[in-house]
């Protein structure tokens, strides 16, 4: 079955048929904690902190985005300094960190889209031209976020629109030139960033790949395409993937279709990470899921929806897999609050009422 975050809707017999199996699919028992879990912003709602919802929920790790373009829409001057003038860095971020650390829960800052200096004047989604210049920007973030150590690398480059050059691909064959080029270039990108970061300080984890279902290229391409000139794997601490998922998590469920590697295939997933970027140093590089949701209605995002419930259970279901998978490090959901029509993944609704996937979220 096909899944497609920001894509178009699927017929409506798609959408009955994944509410009918999810809805034969009984209630695991609960999870052991053994995953962190973690929550994509905002701060707040409102005007009301949503820190106490994200301590209740047992979130320690809050994510957010670092917009490179936004931040820097002219070159510094000194691009390492988080003071130059050149940089506006965001007040929404600078009070979520600083809530953050007030509440206890870690942060992990995902730095996305490159300004036009730094790409040859093209969209954001456009890689820099020079991949220091990316980490350069990560080491004046850190900077500028000393209490941060959690860092993405990029979000979903494995699609065409969120990173150029990307050109996509039919599942199950290899790449050609053209299609390896934008993993080769995101490896470097990487490597440099793992390298800065980690001389900014022996702290900092970086979080490399931040691949997700359905995109331009498979999941297995992009990584077995992840290598540097020199044919080695790019460094990394943690693989980044969004194992968005139109079937109820379990791992005794077959591989999903088109090489897409959801919730169910986190060990294939794994044992993939492990062939093709492991090192002596790490052999099996651990998962960071930085998103996951499950739709309970008609979205801009996904082409399936679920009833409440059944949402609830596959929450359940979820976080029981990734207790069970020692290679997991963490499970991070995006949409506390439903925001029709542009999402209905939330464990809230728009009116402000917890859905049961609330309850299964705290108590997984």
């Amino acid at each position: 079955m096909s899944l497609s975050k920001r894509g178009v809707h699927g017929c409506i017999a798609t959408l009955i048929a994944v509410t009918l199996v999810g809805a034969c699919v009984l209630a695991p028992a609960p999870a052991r904690a053994d995953a962190v879990k973690a929550i994509w912003g905002p701060y707040e709602h409102n005007g009301v902190s949503l820190f106490p919802v994200y301590r209740e929920l047992g979130v320690t790790i809050y994510e957010d985005d670092l917009h490179w373009d936004e931040i820097a829409p002219t070159r510094p001057r000194n691009v390492r300094n988080p003071a130059e003038r050149a940089y506006q860095w965001p007040a929404e971020v600078d009070r979520a960190v600083a809530e953050a650390n007030a509440n206890g829960i870690q942060v992990a800052l995902q730095i996305i889209g490159a300004p036009r200096w730094a790409n040859g004047g093209r969209p954001p989604s456009w890689a820099p031209l020079q991949v220091h210049e990316y980490s350069n920007f990560a080491i004046a973030a850190a900077r500028r976020y000393p209490s941060v150590h959690l860092w993405m690398v990029w979000g979903e480059p494995v699609r065409a629109k969120d990173f150029e050059p990307l050109t996509p691909s039919r599942p199950y064959v290899h790449l050609n030139a053209r299609q390896r080029r934008a993993p080769h270039l995101y490896a470097r990108m990487l490597d440099a960033t793992w390298l800065a970061l980690h001389h900014e300080s022996g702290a900092n984890v970086v979080i490399g790949g931040m691949s997700d279902t359905a995109a331009s290229i498979t999941t297995r391409q992009w990584i077995e395409n992840l290598r540097l000139p020199d044919g080695r794997p790019p460094r990394l601490d943690l693989y980044g993937h969004n194992p968005f998922s139109a079937r109820a998590p379990n791992l005794a469920n077959g591989p999903a279709p088109g090489q897409q590697y959801d919730f169910s295939d986190l060990r294939r997933l794994s044992a993939l990470v492990a062939r093709f970027l492991g090192t002596p140093e790490d052999p099996s590089p651990r998962l960071f899921l930085s998103e996951w949701t499950v739709p309970t209605g008609v979205d801009n995002e996904f082409d399936f929806y679920v009833s409440p419930l059944v949402q609830a259970r596959w929450i359940t279901a979820g976080l029981k897999v990734a207790a069970e998978l020692p290679q997991v490090y963490a499970v991070g959901w995006i949409h506390l609050y439903d925001n029709p029509p542009a999402s209905m993944g939330g464990l809230i609704s728009a009116a402000g009422t917890p859905k049961p996937g609330f309850s299964a979220f705290r108590d997984g």
